[in-house]
């Protein structure tokens, strides 16, 4: 079994900066799949989706996390939050959903210090309530894939990194 932590759950809910932070703390690598199909595709995610469409995007997922699985072990992976369709997740690593409401993860993007970037960097939040709509079919997907989770809201990284390490080392 590969000792990947895999974070999934909805855009916006804090996996970069989770995995970042637990990444420095604990002197693990971190890999962020969005940012690995950016660097083989030269693109950002948005112009992906706009040139060639989500179905291409999701090959490129699947592509990613076909790697992963042949090369990547050890490591504390942050997915993009469709990230969770690829055919072969729960041979990653440990899947651990970051879960919070959607007022909370719409707030905390809206009301951060650099908000307009994180806003932009998800178009979908532009639209609420298709991003809504999105948020609640998702949520039960992300559950029952999850080999465990993680409520967000309201706790500083610290406290979720903790979390975390309490369900992976019981």
């Amino acid at each position: 079994m590969k000792k990947n932590i895999i974070l999934i759950g909805f855009m916006g809910v804090g996996k970069g900066t989770t995995a970042r932070a637990y990444a420095k703390m604990y002197g693990v690598f971190n890999i962020d799949t969005d940012d690995l199909i950016e660097s083989k595709e030269n693109q950002k995610v948005k112009e992906i989706f706009n040139e060639y469409g989500e179905k291409y995007f999701r090959s490129l997922e699947q592509d990613c996390a076909d790697w992963i699985e042949e090369s990547v072990d050890d490591s504390f992976i942050s997915c993009g939050g469709g990230f969770y369709k690829v055919e072969n997740l729960k041979k990653l690593g440990k899947v651990v959903l970051l879960d919070a409401s959607y007022e909370w993860i719409y707030n905390r993007l809206s009301t951060a210090e650099n908000s307009k970037a994180k806003l932009k960097k998800r178009p979908l939040f532009s639209e609420p309530k298709k991003a809504k709509k999105l948020y609640k079919e998702r949520a039960k997907a992300y559950k029952k894939l999850a080999d465990f989770v993680i409520n967000v809201e309201d706790k500083d990284i610290e406290s979720i990194i903790a979390d975390i390490n309490k369900k992976l080392y019981i």
